[in-house]
């Protein structure tokens, strides 16, 4: 897992000592509020920006999603009533792979190719086009074709935008969520990529057999994502 902080070489002196502190400090609270005991991470920090390595058997699903959100609602409140350009706004990425230490960072593929990805036109435009957003959320194909497509996040795979990413010797696919806009930036159009196509949806709202028996009412179907609280109440849960 990588993230970057956006706009911190314009920042002066005061303020980004300001984002120094909060960025290691916001990780390590959505890592634990995600359960991902942050202490066993191996961590490469720059001035506004971490790599970091996590163990063997720590939970993916756990990394993308209550992660994502836990980080999504620290930046929220750490940038609640700060002028525009004191606010801290982040690029984060995940990909999975193996990585050794090495004399002066990380070695192996995989370390490289979550840089290039963090470090991508792609997701740098998609943070630059929503202004309201606090962090833009890129994972590798691996990661979104094992975790989200397979259903293990309560991410619906529409919510992501698939994108090209060619950085320096990285060619490869990706996959950005943008936290906090409902149905995903990309299905709207607004990541500035060529070639840019919204995920297919892993399901559909018709229930089998195309729909009701002739001369029977038509159920009254709502549909919900996200925590509900209805007691009472009785659901049908479909995938």
């Amino acid at each position: 897992m990588a993230v970057d902080a956006k706009g911190y070489g314009r920042a002066d002196a005061l303020r980004q000592g300001t984002f120094q502190e909060a960025v290691p400090r916001l990780v390590r609270e959505a890592a634990e509020a995600a359960g991902l005991g942050h202490g066993r991470w191996e961590v490469q920090r720059g001035g506004d920006s971490q790599l970091a390595v996590l163990p063997v058997g720590a939970s993916e699903p756990a990394l993308v999603d209550p992660f994502m959100r836990a980080l999504d609602a620290g930046l929220r409140a750490f940038n609640h009533d700060r002028v525009p350009e004191g606010r801290l706004r982040l690029r984060a990425a995940v990909h999975f792979g193996t990585a050794s230490p090495g004399p002066n960072g990380f070695l192996g593929r995989a370390p490289v190719e979550i840089g290039r990805i963090l470090d991508s036109a792609a997701l740098r435009g998609a943070l630059a086009a929503n202004p309201d957003a606090y962090l833009a959320v890129a994972v590798s194909a691996t990661v979104f074709d094992d975790v989200v497509r397979e259903a293990h996040t309560t991410l619906r795979p529409e919510e992501f935008t698939e994108v090209r990413v060619e950085e320096k010797e990285f060619t490869g696919q990706a996959w950005i969520w943008i936290p906090g806009t409902g149905t995903g930036a990309g299905a709207r159009g607004s990541l500035p990529v060529a070639g840019a196509g919204r995920a297919e949806a892993s399901g559909t709202d018709e229930p089998a057999g195309g729909g009701a028996p002739a001369g029977a009412a038509s159920p009254v179907v709502q549909h919900f994502h996200g925590t509900v609280n209805a007691a009472g109440a009785v659901f049908g849960v479909s995938r």
